[in-house]
C-alpha cells in the first residue's frame, strides 16, 4: 500500500477542496481492499452519486469517504439530517473511510473505518437548520458523533504512516459484524452499552457500574421506559459473542480478544 498521494492528478485544481476530493478519491480507488470479504479494490461510483463514493464489487459493501488535513475530531459534518436517519432506519447507511493526510508531504497519515453496523440514530446529531436569509433556508445537516462510538467501531487501516495488514483489518470487521443481523435500534443499544463499559477504564466491572450510566443511555434512547433490563439485555449479548466474560456475582470482565488498539 503506497501512501503517498498523486500530485499530478490534481494540478488543474486550485482549491485545496477540491485537490483533496480528486487526490483522495484517487489514492482510495488504487490502494483500498474490501474489509468484508476477500475483494483487493474498491470501484468508485459513478461522479455526482449521493451518499456512496466506493462499492465493493464482490460483495457490494458500500462506503463513503471522508478526508481532511487535520485530525478528525469527536464530530465529523454530514449531509442532511432526515436522510441520514432514513438511511439508518432502512439498512441503506455505508461504512465511512476517515483519511487524514499531511498537506506538506502529501502522504497519507491515518485512515480508519467505522463498519456501517455500528452507526445508529444515536451516534447522530441534529444541526441548527439553515436560516430564512440562507440559499438554503431550512435545510438541516447532521454530525456524526466518534465520540459517542465505542473503540471497536474504529477500524484503523493506515496509523501514523503505517499500513495495518489487512488479515487484522478484516478479522477486526468479522469480530462485530453479526450487529449487521440486529435491527437498527438494537444495534444501537449494543454499541452505546459498548461505549459506557469502554468509558470505565477498566477490565473488571459491576452491573452497578453500567447502571451508573442509565440517566445518559436514557437521552440517547428517550423512547424505552425500561433501561436497566436493556443493559442486563445488552451484557449478555456481548457476552454471547464473546466481548465480555461473565463472572458471577455481577461482576463481568472485558475478553482479551475484543479490541486491539489501532
Amino acid at each position: 500500500m503506497k501512501l503517498e498521494l498523486g500530485l499530478d492528478l490534481a494540478r488543474r485544481y486550485k482549491s485545496l477542496a477540491q485537490r483533496t476530493r480528486v487526490l483522495t478519491q484517487a489514492w482510495v480507488g488504487e490502494n483500498m481492499y474490501c474489509p468484508s470479504c476477500k475483494a483487493d479494490r474498491l470501484d468508485q461510483t459513478p461522479e455526482g452519486e449521493k451518499v456512496v463514493d466506493f462499492v465493493c464489487p464482490e460483495c457490494s459493501e458500500p462506503f463513503q469517504l471522508k478526508s481532511k488535513k487535520g485530525n478528525f475530531g469527536g464530530r465529523v459534518v454530514d449531509a442532511a439530517y432526515k436522510p441520514m436517519i432514513d438511511a439508518i432506519e432502512g439498512g441503506r447507511v455505508p461504512s465511512f473511510l476517515f483519511l487524514n493526510y499531511t498537506p506538506d508531504l502529501w502522504r497519507v497519515k491515518d485512515l480508519f473505518l467505522i463498519p456501517r453496523y455500528f452507526i445508529s440514530s444515536s451516534a447522530i446529531e441534529r444541526r441548527r437548520e439553515l436560516g430564512p436569509s440562507a440559499e438554503r433556508a431550512g435545510w438541516q445537516g447532521c454530525y456524526i458523533l466518534l465520540d459517542h462510538l465505542p473503540p471497536e467501531a474504529r477500524i484503523y487501516i493506515v496509523h501514523e504512516y503505517e499500513a495495518i495488514p489487512s488479515s487484522d483489518v478484516r478479522n477486526r470487521w468479522r469480530q462485530y459484524s453479526f450487529l449487521k443481523r440486529e435491527s437498527p435500534s438494537s444495534r444501537g443499544w449494543t454499541a452505546d452499552v459498548l461505549a459506557c463499559v469502554r468509558k470505565l477504564g477498566k477490565g473488571t466491572f459491576t452491573l452497578s457500574d453500567v447502571y451508573g450510566f442509565e440517566d445518559s443511555l436514557s437521552e440517547l434512547h428517550p423512547s424505552n421506559r425500561n433501561v436497566r433490563p436493556k443493559i442486563r439485555q445488552q451484557l449478555q449479548v456481548l457476552r454471547d459473542h464473546g466481548i465480555i466474560k461473565f463472572l458471577g456475582n455481577g461482576k463481568y470482565t472485558i475478553t482479551l480478544s475484543s479490541y486491539r488498539n489501532g
